[in-house]
Protein backbone atom coordinates (compact mmCIF):
# COMPACT_ATOMS: atom_id res chain seq x y z
CA UNK A 1 0.00 0.00 0.00
CA UNK A 2 1.58 3.14 -0.89
CA UNK A 3 1.13 6.70 0.84
CA UNK A 4 -1.79 7.70 -1.11
CA UNK A 5 -3.41 4.70 -0.04
CA UNK A 6 -2.94 4.83 3.48
CA UNK A 7 -3.98 8.57 3.10
CA UNK A 8 -7.26 7.28 1.74
CA UNK A 9 -7.89 4.45 3.70
CA UNK A 10 -7.20 6.08 7.49
CA UNK A 11 -8.06 3.93 10.34
CA UNK A 12 -10.22 5.47 12.48
CA UNK A 13 -8.70 7.52 15.13
CA UNK A 14 -10.63 6.57 18.28
CA UNK A 15 -12.85 3.56 19.37
CA UNK A 16 -16.41 3.82 17.70
CA UNK A 17 -18.64 1.21 17.57
CA UNK A 18 -20.86 0.65 15.17
CA UNK A 19 -23.94 -0.06 17.17
CA UNK A 20 -23.84 3.04 19.14
CA UNK A 21 -23.54 5.25 16.29
CA UNK A 22 -26.20 3.49 13.81
CA UNK A 23 -29.19 3.96 16.64
CA UNK A 24 -30.70 6.13 18.68
CA UNK A 25 -31.53 5.37 22.36
CA UNK A 26 -33.63 7.39 24.98
CA UNK A 27 -31.85 8.99 27.67
CA UNK A 28 -32.98 8.47 31.62
CA UNK A 29 -32.74 10.52 34.36
CA UNK A 30 -30.14 10.78 37.25
CA UNK A 31 -31.54 9.19 40.69
CA UNK A 32 -32.21 12.01 43.35
CA UNK A 33 -34.32 10.20 45.55
CA UNK A 34 -34.29 7.12 47.61
CA UNK A 35 -36.87 4.88 46.42
CA UNK A 36 -38.53 1.07 46.98
CA UNK A 37 -39.08 -1.56 44.37
CA UNK A 38 -39.58 -5.05 44.11
CA UNK A 39 -36.46 -5.56 41.93
CA UNK A 40 -32.99 -3.34 41.80
CA UNK A 41 -31.07 -4.07 39.26
CA UNK A 42 -27.06 -2.80 38.54
CA UNK A 43 -25.93 -2.82 35.15
CA UNK A 44 -27.95 -1.47 32.11
CA UNK A 45 -26.22 -3.95 29.55
CA UNK A 46 -27.56 -6.62 27.94
CA UNK A 47 -28.62 -8.98 31.04
CA UNK A 48 -29.98 -6.31 33.01
CA UNK A 49 -32.68 -4.89 30.38
CA UNK A 50 -33.73 -8.48 29.47
CA UNK A 51 -33.72 -9.37 33.39
CA UNK A 52 -35.85 -6.20 33.71
CA UNK A 53 -37.91 -6.99 30.94
CA UNK A 54 -38.76 -10.49 32.00
CA UNK A 55 -39.55 -9.34 35.70
CA UNK A 56 -41.55 -6.26 34.78
CA UNK A 57 -43.47 -8.47 32.71
CA UNK A 58 -44.35 -10.51 35.37
CA UNK A 59 -45.88 -7.34 37.02
CA UNK A 60 -42.91 -6.60 39.26
CA UNK A 61 -41.96 -2.97 40.24
CA UNK A 62 -38.21 -3.03 38.70
CA UNK A 63 -35.74 -0.26 38.43
CA UNK A 64 -32.78 -0.74 36.50
CA UNK A 65 -29.47 1.63 37.24
CA UNK A 66 -26.55 2.48 35.14
CA UNK A 67 -23.13 4.03 36.15
CA UNK A 68 -23.17 5.84 32.81
CA UNK A 69 -25.61 5.19 29.87
CA UNK A 70 -27.52 2.28 29.18
CA UNK A 71 -26.11 -0.03 26.35
CA UNK A 72 -23.18 1.48 26.46
CA UNK A 73 -20.59 -1.16 27.89
CA UNK A 74 -19.75 -4.73 26.83
CA UNK A 75 -23.15 -4.76 25.67
CA UNK A 76 -22.35 -1.71 22.94
CA UNK A 77 -19.08 -2.95 21.95
CA UNK A 78 -20.00 -6.48 21.19
CA UNK A 79 -19.39 -8.72 17.42
CA UNK A 80 -23.35 -9.76 18.45
CA UNK A 81 -23.07 -13.66 17.44
CA UNK A 82 -25.91 -15.33 18.72
CA UNK A 83 -24.68 -18.88 18.89
CA UNK A 84 -23.98 -21.80 21.01
CA UNK A 85 -20.28 -22.25 18.73
CA UNK A 86 -18.69 -20.76 21.85
CA UNK A 87 -14.91 -22.11 20.73
CA UNK A 88 -13.44 -25.15 21.19
CA UNK A 89 -16.02 -25.87 24.57
CA UNK A 90 -17.65 -29.00 24.09
CA UNK A 91 -15.38 -31.43 24.53
CA UNK A 92 -13.39 -29.17 27.13
CA UNK A 93 -17.02 -29.42 29.32
CA UNK A 94 -17.75 -33.02 28.74
CA UNK A 95 -13.92 -33.40 29.81
CA UNK A 96 -14.44 -31.46 32.97
CA UNK A 97 -18.23 -31.63 33.93
CA UNK A 98 -19.35 -34.47 32.52
CA UNK A 99 -21.81 -34.95 29.28
CA UNK A 100 -24.94 -33.86 31.29
CA UNK A 101 -23.61 -30.50 32.18
CA UNK A 102 -21.75 -29.93 28.77
CA UNK A 103 -25.77 -30.54 27.20
CA UNK A 104 -27.33 -28.34 29.04
CA UNK A 105 -24.38 -25.53 28.80
CA UNK A 106 -25.12 -26.22 24.68
CA UNK A 107 -29.24 -26.10 25.69
CA UNK A 108 -28.99 -23.32 27.77
CA UNK A 109 -27.23 -21.14 24.93
CA UNK A 110 -29.38 -22.85 21.89
CA UNK A 111 -32.55 -21.94 24.00
CA UNK A 112 -31.38 -18.27 24.58
CA UNK A 113 -30.91 -18.23 20.60
CA UNK A 114 -34.61 -19.09 20.42
CA UNK A 115 -35.64 -16.66 23.02
CA UNK A 116 -34.34 -13.66 21.30
CA UNK A 117 -34.93 -15.43 17.36
CA UNK A 118 -39.05 -15.05 19.38
CA UNK A 119 -39.16 -11.72 20.69
CA UNK A 120 -37.65 -10.19 17.55
CA UNK A 121 -40.64 -12.01 15.89
CA UNK A 122 -43.20 -10.99 18.49
CA UNK A 123 -42.17 -7.21 18.23
CA UNK A 124 -41.13 -7.45 14.79
CA UNK A 125 -38.02 -5.66 15.47
CA UNK A 126 -35.93 -4.39 12.74
CA UNK A 127 -32.47 -5.44 13.97
CA UNK A 128 -31.01 -6.80 10.96
CA UNK A 129 -31.84 -10.40 12.55
CA UNK A 130 -30.61 -13.26 10.09
CA UNK A 131 -29.45 -17.06 10.08
CA UNK A 132 -26.20 -17.51 9.85
CA UNK A 133 -23.84 -20.67 10.41
CA UNK A 134 -21.01 -20.30 12.73
CA UNK A 135 -17.69 -21.86 11.71
CA UNK A 136 -14.26 -23.08 13.49
CA UNK A 137 -11.41 -22.97 11.41
CA UNK A 138 -8.13 -24.30 12.16
CA UNK A 139 -5.17 -23.60 10.15
CA UNK A 140 -2.46 -25.94 11.91
CA UNK A 141 -2.12 -29.83 12.58
CA UNK A 142 -2.46 -29.56 16.26
CA UNK A 143 -5.60 -27.39 16.20
CA UNK A 144 -7.09 -29.58 13.73
CA UNK A 145 -6.73 -32.38 15.86
CA UNK A 146 -8.39 -29.98 18.39
CA UNK A 147 -11.69 -29.33 16.17
CA UNK A 148 -12.10 -33.37 15.30
CA UNK A 149 -12.03 -33.48 18.66
CA UNK A 150 -14.79 -30.89 19.38
CA UNK A 151 -16.84 -32.94 16.35
CA UNK A 152 -16.76 -36.04 18.29
CA UNK A 153 -18.21 -33.64 21.47
CA UNK A 154 -21.26 -32.61 18.90
CA UNK A 155 -22.25 -35.84 17.98
CA UNK A 156 -21.90 -36.83 21.13
CA UNK A 157 -24.40 -33.86 22.60
CA UNK A 158 -26.46 -34.44 19.49
CA UNK A 159 -25.42 -30.34 17.96
CA UNK A 160 -26.21 -29.77 14.24
CA UNK A 161 -22.76 -29.74 13.37
CA UNK A 162 -20.19 -31.13 10.71
CA UNK A 163 -16.31 -31.31 9.77
CA UNK A 164 -15.28 -29.21 6.46
CA UNK A 165 -11.93 -28.97 4.49
CA UNK A 166 -12.66 -25.63 3.54
CA UNK A 167 -14.42 -22.06 4.25
CA UNK A 168 -14.67 -19.39 1.68
CA UNK A 169 -12.12 -17.27 2.42
CA UNK A 170 -8.29 -17.45 0.95
CA UNK A 171 -7.18 -18.77 4.09
CA UNK A 172 -5.26 -22.08 4.09
CA UNK A 173 -6.32 -23.97 6.62
CA UNK A 174 -6.64 -27.68 7.90
CA UNK A 175 -9.65 -28.40 8.91
CA UNK A 176 -13.57 -25.98 10.10
CA UNK A 177 -16.13 -27.22 11.93
CA UNK A 178 -19.98 -25.89 11.54
CA UNK A 179 -22.63 -25.29 13.78
CA UNK A 180 -25.60 -25.12 11.94
CA UNK A 181 -28.72 -22.73 12.49
CA UNK A 182 -26.83 -19.98 14.27
CA UNK A 183 -27.89 -15.83 14.00
CA UNK A 184 -26.71 -12.20 14.06
CA UNK A 185 -28.08 -9.04 14.84
CA UNK A 186 -27.92 -5.61 15.70
CA UNK A 187 -27.79 -5.96 19.60
CA UNK A 188 -28.85 -2.22 20.30
CA UNK A 189 -31.68 -2.34 17.91
CA UNK A 190 -33.02 -5.63 19.17
CA UNK A 191 -32.62 -3.97 23.05
CA UNK A 192 -33.87 -0.44 22.60
CA UNK A 193 -37.51 -2.33 21.84
CA UNK A 194 -37.00 -4.31 25.48
CA UNK A 195 -36.49 -1.00 26.58
CA UNK A 196 -39.53 0.65 25.74
CA UNK A 197 -41.29 -2.49 26.88
CA UNK A 198 -39.54 -2.06 30.56
CA UNK A 199 -40.90 1.73 30.59
CA UNK A 200 -44.35 0.21 29.49
CA UNK A 201 -44.77 -1.93 32.21
CA UNK A 202 -44.23 1.00 34.47
CA UNK A 203 -40.67 -0.37 35.11
CA UNK A 204 -37.95 2.91 35.32
CA UNK A 205 -34.45 2.94 34.28
CA UNK A 206 -31.81 5.61 36.08
CA UNK A 207 -28.45 6.81 34.16
CA UNK A 208 -25.40 8.40 35.86
CA UNK A 209 -26.56 6.64 38.76
CA UNK A 210 -23.66 4.67 40.27
CA UNK A 211 -24.12 1.37 43.11
CA UNK A 212 -21.32 1.54 45.95
CA UNK A 213 -22.78 -0.81 48.29
CA UNK A 214 -25.72 -3.08 49.51
CA UNK A 215 -27.40 -2.81 53.16
CA UNK A 216 -27.91 -6.66 53.73
CA UNK A 217 -30.85 -7.93 55.32
CA UNK A 218 -34.60 -9.26 54.67
CA UNK A 219 -35.08 -6.33 52.41
CA UNK A 220 -31.80 -5.78 51.04
CA UNK A 221 -30.55 -1.56 50.01
CA UNK A 222 -28.49 -1.14 47.29
CA UNK A 223 -26.61 2.48 48.55
CA UNK A 224 -25.86 4.67 45.81
CA UNK A 225 -22.32 7.28 44.75
CA UNK A 226 -24.76 10.14 45.64
CA UNK A 227 -25.97 8.90 49.14
CA UNK A 228 -29.39 7.93 47.66
CA UNK A 229 -31.00 4.17 48.41
CA UNK A 230 -32.79 1.60 46.53
CA UNK A 231 -35.15 -0.64 48.88
CA UNK A 232 -36.24 -4.27 47.17
CA UNK A 233 -36.43 -7.60 47.95
CA UNK A 234 -33.64 -8.71 44.99
CA UNK A 235 -30.63 -7.27 44.12
CA UNK A 236 -29.03 -8.30 41.08
CA UNK A 237 -25.66 -7.59 40.57
CA UNK A 238 -25.65 -7.16 36.42
CA UNK A 239 -22.58 -4.27 35.98
CA UNK A 240 -19.88 -6.66 33.75
CA UNK A 241 -17.96 -6.79 37.16
CA UNK A 242 -20.26 -7.75 40.33
CA UNK A 243 -19.94 -4.39 41.97
CA UNK A 244 -20.44 -5.77 45.50
CA UNK A 245 -17.55 -8.32 44.99
CA UNK A 246 -16.59 -8.13 49.16
CA UNK A 247 -19.50 -11.40 49.11
CA UNK A 248 -18.04 -13.62 46.47
CA UNK A 249 -14.17 -12.73 45.84
CA UNK A 250 -14.80 -12.78 41.83
CA UNK A 251 -11.93 -10.93 41.17
CA UNK A 252 -9.66 -14.00 42.31
CA UNK A 253 -12.33 -16.29 40.33
CA UNK A 254 -12.38 -14.45 37.26
CA UNK A 255 -9.70 -12.59 34.56
CA UNK A 256 -10.20 -9.85 32.45
CA UNK A 257 -9.42 -10.00 28.53
CA UNK A 258 -9.61 -7.23 26.03
CA UNK A 259 -10.19 -7.77 22.27
CA UNK A 260 -10.15 -5.60 19.56
CA UNK A 261 -12.55 -5.09 16.11
CA UNK A 262 -12.47 -3.08 13.08
CA UNK A 263 -15.28 -2.20 10.85
CA UNK A 264 -14.39 -2.16 7.30
CA UNK A 265 -15.56 -2.12 3.90
CA UNK A 266 -14.09 -4.47 1.68
CA UNK A 267 -12.86 -5.04 -2.13
CA UNK A 268 -14.15 -8.80 -1.94
CA UNK A 269 -17.77 -9.68 -1.55
CA UNK A 270 -18.10 -10.96 1.97
CA UNK A 271 -20.05 -14.68 1.50
CA UNK A 272 -22.28 -14.55 4.57
CA UNK A 273 -21.76 -16.33 8.26
CA UNK A 274 -19.53 -16.53 10.97
CA UNK A 275 -16.38 -17.08 11.45
CA UNK A 276 -13.95 -18.15 13.96
CA UNK A 277 -10.33 -18.93 13.93
CA UNK A 278 -9.18 -21.56 16.85
CA UNK A 279 -5.23 -21.08 16.48
CA UNK A 280 -3.52 -18.54 17.75
CA UNK A 281 -3.69 -15.35 16.59
CA UNK A 282 -7.76 -15.29 17.00
CA UNK A 283 -9.57 -14.24 13.95
CA UNK A 284 -13.24 -13.31 13.82
CA UNK A 285 -15.03 -12.37 10.53
CA UNK A 286 -18.98 -11.07 11.02
CA UNK A 287 -20.92 -8.87 8.60
CA UNK A 288 -23.41 -6.52 9.35
CA UNK A 289 -25.23 -3.84 7.13
CA UNK A 290 -24.49 -0.23 7.01
CA UNK A 291 -26.30 1.92 4.11
CA UNK A 292 -27.41 -1.24 2.22
CA UNK A 293 -23.52 -2.21 2.27
CA UNK A 294 -21.83 -4.64 3.99
CA UNK A 295 -19.96 -3.66 7.05
CA UNK A 296 -17.57 -6.63 7.49
CA UNK A 297 -16.21 -7.08 11.34
CA UNK A 298 -12.83 -8.61 11.75
CA UNK A 299 -12.04 -8.99 15.35
CA UNK A 300 -9.89 -10.86 17.56
CA UNK A 301 -6.19 -10.00 19.36
CA UNK A 302 -7.04 -11.08 22.33
CA UNK A 303 -4.78 -10.23 25.70
CA UNK A 304 -5.07 -9.83 29.63
CA UNK A 305 -6.07 -6.27 30.40
CA UNK A 306 -3.12 -4.13 30.57
CA UNK A 307 -0.62 -6.84 29.47
CA UNK A 308 0.89 -7.46 26.92
CA UNK A 309 2.36 -4.66 23.71
CA UNK A 310 1.17 -1.05 22.27
CA UNK A 311 -2.94 -1.77 22.06
CA UNK A 312 -2.52 -0.06 18.57
CA UNK A 313 -0.42 -3.15 17.26
CA UNK A 314 -3.45 -5.02 17.81
CA UNK A 315 -5.75 -3.14 15.36
CA UNK A 316 -2.74 -2.75 13.11
CA UNK A 317 -2.56 -6.65 12.93
CA UNK A 318 -6.60 -7.04 11.90
CA UNK A 319 -5.82 -4.46 9.24
CA UNK A 320 -3.10 -6.79 8.10
CA UNK A 321 -5.19 -9.78 8.15
CA UNK A 322 -8.44 -7.85 6.74
CA UNK A 323 -6.00 -6.56 3.90
CA UNK A 324 -4.95 -10.05 2.71
CA UNK A 325 -8.29 -11.79 3.19
CA UNK A 326 -11.09 -9.65 2.19
CA UNK A 327 -8.95 -6.26 0.89
CA UNK A 328 -10.07 -2.65 2.90
CA UNK A 329 -11.28 -0.51 0.60
CA UNK A 330 -12.84 1.65 3.53
CA UNK A 331 -12.29 1.60 7.30
CA UNK A 332 -15.37 2.78 9.28
CA UNK A 333 -14.99 1.77 12.79
CA UNK A 334 -12.77 0.63 15.08
CA UNK A 335 -13.44 -0.03 19.11
CA UNK A 336 -12.41 -2.72 22.03
CA UNK A 337 -14.32 -5.08 24.36
CA UNK A 338 -13.49 -6.13 27.81
CA UNK A 339 -14.68 -9.58 29.00
CA UNK A 340 -14.39 -11.89 31.85
CA UNK A 341 -13.32 -15.35 32.06
CA UNK A 342 -15.18 -17.73 35.21
CA UNK A 343 -12.20 -20.61 36.36
CA UNK A 344 -13.44 -22.82 34.50
CA UNK A 345 -15.51 -21.02 31.71
CA UNK A 346 -18.63 -21.13 32.36
CA UNK A 347 -20.47 -18.36 33.80
CA UNK A 348 -21.63 -17.33 37.38
CA UNK A 349 -25.11 -16.84 37.46
CA UNK A 350 -27.24 -17.43 40.60
CA UNK A 351 -27.33 -16.04 44.11
CA UNK A 352 -23.82 -14.21 44.52
CA UNK A 353 -22.70 -16.47 47.62
CA UNK A 354 -24.27 -18.65 50.55
CA UNK A 355 -26.43 -16.55 52.99
CA UNK A 356 -27.56 -14.54 50.11
CA UNK A 357 -30.12 -15.58 48.90
CA UNK A 358 -31.48 -12.40 48.03
CA UNK A 359 -28.61 -10.83 46.14
CA UNK A 360 -27.87 -12.33 42.16
CA UNK A 361 -25.32 -12.06 40.01
CA UNK A 362 -24.36 -13.05 36.53
CA UNK A 363 -21.14 -11.93 35.11
CA UNK A 364 -18.24 -14.50 33.31
CA UNK A 365 -19.46 -14.75 29.94
CA UNK A 366 -16.13 -15.58 28.39
CA UNK A 367 -17.04 -13.50 24.99
CA UNK A 368 -20.07 -14.79 24.54
CA UNK A 369 -22.77 -12.25 25.98
CA UNK A 370 -25.46 -12.19 23.22
CA UNK A 371 -26.90 -16.22 24.18
CA UNK A 372 -25.19 -16.60 27.84
CA UNK A 373 -26.46 -13.16 29.18
CA UNK A 374 -29.77 -14.13 27.61
CA UNK A 375 -29.89 -17.37 29.51
CA UNK A 376 -28.24 -15.61 32.72
CA UNK A 377 -31.76 -13.26 32.74
CA UNK A 378 -34.45 -16.57 32.45
CA UNK A 379 -31.99 -18.18 34.76
CA UNK A 380 -32.23 -14.89 37.49
CA UNK A 381 -36.24 -14.42 36.76
CA UNK A 382 -36.88 -18.14 37.51
CA UNK A 383 -34.85 -18.11 40.57
CA UNK A 384 -37.18 -15.25 42.15
CA UNK A 385 -40.04 -16.60 40.83
CA UNK A 386 -39.15 -20.25 42.78
CA UNK A 387 -39.36 -21.89 39.39
CA UNK A 388 -37.61 -24.62 38.71
CA UNK A 389 -34.77 -24.50 35.83
CA UNK A 390 -32.68 -26.85 34.76
CA UNK A 391 -29.26 -25.04 34.59
CA UNK A 392 -29.64 -23.61 37.95
CA UNK A 393 -26.67 -26.33 39.30
CA UNK A 394 -24.78 -25.80 35.97
CA UNK A 395 -24.45 -21.99 36.68
CA UNK A 396 -24.17 -21.22 40.16
CA UNK A 397 -21.43 -19.10 41.45
CA UNK A 398 -21.01 -21.03 44.19
CA UNK A 399 -19.44 -24.05 42.55
CA UNK A 400 -16.49 -25.27 42.35
CA UNK A 401 -14.29 -28.11 40.51
CA UNK A 402 -11.24 -29.61 41.06
CA UNK A 403 -9.99 -29.70 37.39
CA UNK A 404 -9.67 -27.34 36.23
CA UNK A 405 -10.59 -24.83 39.02
CA UNK A 406 -7.66 -25.10 41.55
CA UNK A 407 -5.34 -25.31 38.04
CA UNK A 408 -6.75 -22.00 36.95
CA UNK A 409 -6.84 -20.16 40.30
CA UNK A 410 -3.03 -21.01 41.19
CA UNK A 411 -2.07 -19.81 37.22
CA UNK A 412 -4.33 -16.61 37.62
CA UNK A 413 -3.18 -15.65 40.74
CA UNK A 414 0.29 -15.92 40.24
CA UNK A 415 0.22 -13.74 37.51
CA UNK A 416 -1.77 -11.17 39.70
CA UNK A 417 1.47 -11.62 42.34
CA UNK A 418 3.81 -11.44 39.16
CA UNK A 419 2.64 -8.39 37.85
CA UNK A 420 1.99 -6.59 41.69
CA UNK A 421 5.69 -7.07 42.06
CA UNK A 422 7.13 -5.92 38.73
CA UNK A 423 4.78 -2.70 39.09
CA UNK A 424 6.16 -1.87 42.07
CA UNK A 425 9.56 -1.88 40.74
CA UNK A 426 9.45 0.01 37.77
CA UNK A 427 11.40 3.04 37.56
CA UNK A 428 9.92 5.26 34.76
CA UNK A 429 12.84 7.52 33.04
CA UNK A 430 9.89 10.09 30.97
CA UNK A 431 8.91 12.95 32.35
CA UNK A 432 5.02 14.69 31.65
CA UNK A 433 6.48 17.83 30.06
CA UNK A 434 8.59 15.46 27.48
CA UNK A 435 5.04 14.24 26.21
CA UNK A 436 3.62 14.81 22.71
CA UNK A 437 0.38 15.85 22.05
CA UNK A 438 -2.24 13.06 22.31
CA UNK A 439 0.52 10.95 24.25
CA UNK A 440 -0.04 8.84 27.86
CA UNK A 441 3.03 7.03 29.57
CA UNK A 442 4.19 6.06 32.85
CA UNK A 443 6.60 9.14 34.24
CA UNK A 444 7.92 10.50 36.96
CA UNK A 445 6.38 12.98 39.08
CA UNK A 446 7.73 14.62 42.53
CA UNK A 447 9.94 11.45 42.78
CA UNK A 448 6.96 9.15 42.05
CA UNK A 449 5.31 7.10 40.05
CA UNK A 450 2.46 8.84 37.89
CA UNK A 451 0.52 8.44 35.31
CA UNK A 452 0.07 11.23 32.75
CA UNK A 453 -1.30 11.96 29.31
CA UNK A 454 -1.26 14.92 27.16
CA UNK A 455 -4.41 15.85 25.30
CA UNK A 456 -4.59 17.30 21.42
CA UNK A 457 -4.48 20.81 23.59
CA UNK A 458 -1.49 20.16 24.80
CA UNK A 459 -3.02 20.00 28.72
CA UNK A 460 -1.44 17.48 30.93
CA UNK A 461 -3.84 14.91 33.08
CA UNK A 462 -1.63 13.41 35.70
CA UNK A 463 -3.02 10.93 38.29
CA UNK A 464 -1.59 8.45 40.57
CA UNK A 465 -1.37 4.85 38.74
CA UNK A 466 -1.71 2.68 41.75
CA UNK A 467 -4.93 1.02 41.22
CA UNK A 468 -7.61 1.78 43.81
CA UNK A 469 -8.82 -1.83 43.98
CA UNK A 470 -6.21 -3.79 45.45
CA UNK A 471 -2.92 -1.38 44.29
CA UNK A 472 -1.51 -2.66 41.22
CA UNK A 473 0.28 -0.31 39.26
CA UNK A 474 -1.67 0.79 36.12
CA UNK A 475 -0.24 0.37 32.38
CA UNK A 476 -1.11 3.45 29.56
CA UNK A 477 -3.88 1.86 26.87
CA UNK A 478 -2.87 3.61 23.80
CA UNK A 479 -5.76 2.38 21.84
CA UNK A 480 -8.21 3.47 23.91
CA UNK A 481 -6.24 6.21 26.55
CA UNK A 482 -7.21 4.66 29.13
CA UNK A 483 -5.25 3.34 32.18
CA UNK A 484 -5.65 -0.83 32.59
CA UNK A 485 -4.83 -3.02 35.56
CA UNK A 486 -2.61 -6.03 35.03
CA UNK A 487 -4.17 -7.92 37.51
CA UNK A 488 -7.64 -7.69 37.96
CA UNK A 489 -8.90 -5.59 35.22
CA UNK A 490 -9.96 -2.47 36.24
CA UNK A 491 -9.73 0.42 33.48
CA UNK A 492 -9.98 4.32 34.76
CA UNK A 493 -10.27 7.05 32.13
CA UNK A 494 -6.80 9.04 31.50
CA UNK A 495 -8.33 11.69 34.10
CA UNK A 496 -8.93 9.03 36.76
CA UNK A 497 -12.60 8.47 36.27
CA UNK A 498 -13.70 4.42 36.55
CA UNK A 499 -14.26 3.03 33.11
CA UNK A 500 -14.49 -0.81 34.00
CA UNK A 501 -14.78 -2.66 37.97
CA UNK A 502 -13.92 -3.99 40.06
CA UNK A 503 -12.39 -0.63 41.31
CA UNK A 504 -15.09 1.53 42.80
CA UNK A 505 -12.67 4.35 43.44
CA UNK A 506 -11.77 6.48 40.99
CA UNK A 507 -7.97 7.60 40.81
CA UNK A 508 -6.24 10.14 42.89
CA UNK A 509 -5.12 13.22 41.15
CA UNK A 510 -1.58 14.08 41.04
CA UNK A 511 -0.61 17.83 40.70
CA UNK A 512 3.64 18.64 40.07
CA UNK A 513 5.27 20.74 42.83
Amino acid sequence: MNSDDKSKKEMPQYPNPYWRNSVSLPSFPKLNENIRVDIAIVGGGITGITTAYLLAKEGMKVAVIEAGSILNGTTGHTTAKITAQHDLIYDELISHLGKEKAKLYYEASNEALHFIKNKVSEYSIDCDFSHEDAYLYATSPKYRMKIEKEYEAYQTLGIDGGLLDSIPFEIPIEAALVMKGQAQFHPLKYLASLVGQITQSDGSIYENTTAIDIDEGSEPTVITRDGHRISCNFVISCSHFPFDDGKGFYFARMYAERSYVLGVKTEKEYPGGMYLSVDNPVRSLRYTTLNGEKLVLIGGESHKTGQGMDTMKHYEALESFGNEVLGIKEYMYRWSAQDLITLDKVPYIGTISSGHSNILVATGYRKWGMTNSTAASLLLRDIILKQDNPYKDLFTPSRFQADPDVKHFITQNADVAKHLIEGKLDSPMKNPENLTNDEGAVVTVNGKRAGAYKDENGELHIVDTTCTHMGCELNWNHGDRTWDCPCHGSRFSFDGNIVEGPANKPLKKVEEA
